[in-house]
Parts: C-alpha cells; sequence; structure tokens
C-alpha cells in the first residue's frame, strides 16, 4: 500500500513574528531604529513607448474640443462615448471589408468571420443607439446655445 505524508495540523508550525523593541527610555520609535537597518524597497518601473504616449496624446486632443466647451459633465462623457462607438464601428466595418477582400479564407471561413463582425457591430450600433438617446435627453435640460455646441460636437 502506498503512503503519502501530509501535514496534519499538529505537525503544521507557525513561524512567529518578531514583535518590535519598544523605547525603553520614552524617545521616539524612530530614534531607536539605526540606518542601517532600513532598506529602500523597490517598486514597479512602467516605462510607456513614445507611441503609446503620442496616442494618448492623441486621443486627449481629439477630445479636446468637448472638454473645452463647458458642457455639462455627463453630457461630455456622452459625446465622447459617441466619439469612441463610432470609431469602433469604423474598425470594424474596415475589418469586414479585409476580410470579404481575404482570398486566403474559404467561404465557409470567411462567412463565419463575417457572421462574428456583424454581431459585433450590431452590439456596437445598439449601444450607439442608447447613447445618442442618452445624449438626447441630456440635451433637453441644456439651453438653447449649449443644445446647439452639443449637437455640433455629436456630428463631428
Amino acid at each position: 500500500m502506498l503512503s503519502i505524508g501530509t501535514n496534519l495540523p499538529s505537525r503544521t508550525t507557525v513561524p512567529t513574528l518578531l514583535e518590535p523593541k519598544k523605547p525603553t527610555n520614552g524617545s521616539d520609535l524612530a530614534e531607536t531604529v539605526a540606518p542601517s537597518d532600513t532598506k529602500a524597497v523597490e517598486g514597479v518601473t512602467v516605462t510607456f513607448s513614445g507611441a503609446s504616449l503620442k496616442a494618448a496624446g492623441a486621443e486627449k486632443a481629439a477630445n479636446n474640443d468637448i472638454e473645452e466647451s463647458g458642457l455639462a459633465e455627463n453630457v461630455q462623457k456622452l459625446l465622447k462615448m459617441i466619439r469612441q462607438l463610432k470609431q469602433q464601428i469604423a474598425e470594424k466595418m474596415a475589418e469586414m471589408s479585409a476580410v470579404m477582400a481575404d482570398k486566403r479564407l474559404s467561404p465557409e471561413q470567411a462567412q463565419a468571420k463575417v457572421a462574428g463582425l456583424q454581431s459585433a457591430l450590431g452590439g456596437l450600433q445598439a449601444a450607439l443607439a442608447t447613447a445618442y438617446a442618452s445624449l438626447t435627453e441630456a440635451m433637453r435640460d441644456l439651453s438653447a446655445e449649449d443644445a446647439l455646441k452639443a449637437a455640433s460636437l455629436m456630428a463631428k
């Protein structure tokens, strides 16, 4: 018979934590720790590539007109969302065109990929319709000047 050893609770040992020394003369704890006892903790360093910084700057610049419009925060968020959804729809349409133009795919493979892209496109279009409806609702509370400004930003 094969016996596999296990750690039973009675055999498990847990290391105890050391208690910090308390100053005996009432002085501050920081005075009792020698500088040689402390270590600098190294953290994670994140480096962004130039291309990612440029892309982030371009995205921010693309929405500068919305941020500088002076419109309400919720209207600005909806306008940004509409722009992002329009961009994603354009990307899916380009992907669909690329799949249909790809002669390496069999007709069945192309049809399957196009069906998946159409499904994703339908979801994006539904989200865009919802965002438009929410913006229309939010624009009812705006002044005529702000509503015109929001409509012009939506058209871009």
